[in-house]
């Protein structure tokens, strides 16, 4: 289960059903964190009849961040709507080998950003700077922008560096991409949350999902700064073809592993 900013303690109203019975309910749709789960809900809802709304959605198996509408990451609320892809906690491994490689970055790019939770991170981070994020479905360029604007950022729709303004070539600092990298052949082996509730764009990627990592891998050089850097989450047994992958595009190649998080990260630097 993610980790969530702390709420306050609405649920305590007594026009609130029980909170052994919203548990009880939770318990057995099979939510293995039924107590906090059930927290969070009463606490989101305002009305008997909204925490009913909310339990039946989260029964019937939407991911709990699309039932309360948020996700916590890197210590931000970030606003997730239903059918786009939920940040995952190992992501925010991505966020801090980014601020820790390039602090004094001031022009950010989030590509297939889903929700913009990434770019949203690093605008934080690391303070004013020019933010741009992009991504193909629309569903997610529409969240994204409840999450990026504010922020003073811009987020384009369109397909990886199609999306983005010509201008940027040359002068991004940071590129995060955290590129979909599920094989095509486990996407049906996701727990059901993620394949019937998030977008296949945001999940597949490819025979041995490294498509998409390769197709920014082989223009991000284009793209970068001189000394900027491109980092993309990957899991454990695709690490050699990914570092192969950044090499081939002439990128300096590191690997970044947190045994906590269980991920991986390759960053590639342009010199």
């Amino acid at each position: 289960m993610p980790v969530l900013p702390p709420l306050s303690a609405s649920s305590s109203s007594a026009s609130v059903p029980p909170r052994a019975g919203v548990v009880a309910q939770l318990r057995a749709a099979g939510c293995v964190f039924a107590e906090e789960e059930a927290e969070l809900i009463l606490a989101g809802a305002r009305t008997p009849r909204e925490i009913a709304a909310l339990v039946e959605r989260r029964v019937a198996g939407l991911p709990l961040e699309q039932v309360l509408g948020w996700a916590g990451f890197h210590g931000l609320r970030i606003a997730v709507e239903p059918g786009v892809f939920v940040p995952r906690r190992r992501t925010e491994f991505l966020v801090d080998q980014a601020v820790a490689r390039s602090p004094e970055a001031s022009v950010l790019v989030d590509l297939c950003c889903g929700s913009g939770a990434v770019g949203a991170a690093l605008a934080e981070a690391l303070g004013p700077a020019e933010l741009h994020a992009a991504d193909i479905d629309p569903a997610a360029v529409r969240c994204a922008r409840r999450n990026i604007v504010p922020r003073g950022g811009t987020v384009h729709e369109g397909d990886l560096f199609d999306a983005l303004p010509g201008s940027l070539r040359g002068r991004v600092d940071i590129l995060a991409a955290n590129v979909p990298y599920v094989p095509t052949g486990e996407v049906g082996l996701l727990p059901p949350e993620a394949r019937d509730h998030e977008p296949l764009v945001a999940l597949d990627g490819g025979p041995d999902g490294l498509d998409i990592l390769r197709r920014v891998t082989t223009m991000a050089p284009t793209w970068l700064a001189p000394g900027g850097c491109l980092l993309v989450e990957t899991s454990e047994h695709q690490t050699p073809q990914a570092l192969a992958a950044f090499t081939r595009a002439g990128l300096t190649a590191q690997l970044a592993v947190s045994e906590d998080l269980s991920a991986h990260v390759v960053t590639g630097t342009r010199h």
